[in-house]
């Protein structure tokens, strides 16, 4: 029996078992994909929005300002890259600029710091590549970038060495209520829980709908396309770059990551839930908005592309609220765009909720705040000094032996990643976990290798070695 199961492992339910892990709760985390972070949390635009766009007075607002406030925090204690690089909405015309002054405005109410509004010099001080076409400008100070999967595996290896467990492969199918507890069932395969959180992403609606018919609120999947340049078009810009927002959406952005490659999208359009296709038309809108902003960005240095679907609900908020029909089931429904920022601002509403619901929250004497039980995490090899590089060659030789090298990553950090709490356990996962395969190269050289270490260190036969996890196998026997 668990005190508290969480159905989800994308950053809203990561980052609430890494705060709950303080606690005295028996927890676990149950996930439809192979993996963390295997929705919308792993394509998204990696933005910690300042918090001017969200609707003044709504529970959006103020978590996306808390959250951002505090995301460098959180970043900083579990080595995650994090850089305050400063966000800048560019105005094209006299009505644009208009729809400046009204995100100003509404920006400060929601309580954003350093808001302010640059006239057409200025801006093109702070970011001499934009369009000569750009007359002004809102500059957000406190907005920044991370990298949003890292950041997920972060709060769930935390919660890993903490206590919490985590079962993959499991798409949830029923909720039950048996009045002192629930049972969460995914097929053949079942958890009881004292309480459950729901925090599907695209499917949370559908989720809330097991155990309430009636559900009132209505998510639609809106697909967002990206482009990733190289790593040598990274002098584009400094800052965030947005385009207006329209009706469906913040606009198109260009942004630097904080890898050193320059990302560019999402358009929004409405599909399929779980349809993460990118089209020909999709990446054209994207490659034009980003020709307005910056001329001369250099767009056949694309690398790859991919697309995200966000979950927006039909009223446009977020909603932290306990189900209707089931009282110990909360619901995280509608947790889109500016989710990744506001997302521990949205866990201690969740936790706040919790306790409302009857979840006793006694802290623990003691508990792992980092991302290992003895302190921070070990740099990778490419972040190190020459000398330390040299260091630990002699120390562990598996650390000279280069596997991926467009991100300079080694057998040791391909070893380590497999081996550590929540290690992986397919091609996908060790590139998120070590950036094997995301360079000029996506994988032509490294995927292989990669490949072969897995086998070896997990006892797998090659030919069941898998891209992402289901039938995506690597190697396909004769």
């Amino acid at each position: 029996m668990y005190d508290i199961v969480i159905i989800g492992a994308g950053v809203s339910g990561c980052m609430l078992a890494h705060k709950l892990a303080r606690y005295q709760l028996k927890t676990a985390v149950i996930e439809a994909g192979c993996d963390v972070a295997s929705g919308a949390t792993r394509a998204n635009s990696a933005i910690v929005h300042a918090g001017f766009d969200a609707e003044s007075g709504t529970l959006k607002a103020k978590l996306n300002v808390d959250g951002c406030t505090e995301l460098p925090k959180i970043a900083e204690q579990l080595d995650v890259p994090y850089k305050n690089n400063t966000s800048i909405v560019a105005a094209f015309s006299d009505e644009d600029v208009e729809k400046l002054r009204a995100l100003y405005e509404r920006g400060v109410k929601n309580g954003v710091k350093g808001l302010y509004i640059a006239d057409r010099d200025e801006v093109h001080r702070l970011e001499p590549n934009l369009s000569d076409e750009v007359v002004a400008a809102l500059v957000a100070p406190s907005a920044g970038i991370i990298c949003p999967y890292e950041l997920t595996i972060a709060c769930a290896e935390n919660a890993a060495i903490n206590g919490c467990e985590f079962f993959f492969d499991r798409r949830v199918d029923r909720v039950v209520d048996n009045g002192d507890y629930v049972t969460v069932g995914a097929g053949d395969f079942e958890l009881e829980a004292r309480y459950v959180v729901n925090a599907a992403g695209v499917h949370s609606d559908e989720l809330a709908r097991l155990a309430d018919p009636d559900y009132p609120i209505s998510l639609r999947a809106r697909r967002g396309e990206y482009m990733i340049l190289d790593k040598s078009e990274r002098s584009t810009c400094k800052a965030t770059i947005f385009t207006v927002p329209g009706k469906e959406g913040k606009g198109i952005l260009v942004s630097p990551t904080v890898d050193g490659n320059i990302i560019v999208g999402p358009n929004a359009h409405e599909v399929e839930r779980d349809d993460t296709s990118t089209t020909a038309v999709g990446l054209d809108e994207i490659s034009r908005a980003a020709k307005r902003m910056f001329p001369n960005i250099n767009l056949r240095a694309v690398i790859t592309s991919f697309a995200g679907v966000r979950p927006t609900p039909s009223d446009g908020e977020f909603h932290i609220e306990p189900s209707r029909t089931l009282p110990r089931m909360l619901n995280l429904v509608g947790i889109e765009s500016p989710g990744l920022a506001s997302s521990p601002a949205v866990a201690d509403y969740a936790i706040n909720v919790l306790r409302e619901m009857g979840v006793s929250l006694n802290e623990r004497e003691s508990w792992y705040q980092y991302r290992r039980p003895d302190g921070h995490m070990p740099k990778l090899f490419r972040e190190l000094s020459d000398i330390e590089k040299s260091e630990l060659c002699k120390k562990d030789p598996a650390y000279g032996k280069i596997i991926c090298r467009c991100e300079t990553v080694t057998e040791g950090d391909i070893l380590a990643a497999i081996h550590r709490p929540l290690g992986a356990k397919t091609i996908d996962m060790v590139k998120l976990r070590t950036r094997a395969g995301m360079g000029r190269c996506q994988g032509g050289f490294c995927l292989p290798r990669v490949a072969e270490l897995l086998s070896r260190e997990l006892d797998i036969p090659l030919d069941e070695i898998t891209k992402r996890g289901g039938e995506s196998k690597i190697v396909v026997s004769c």
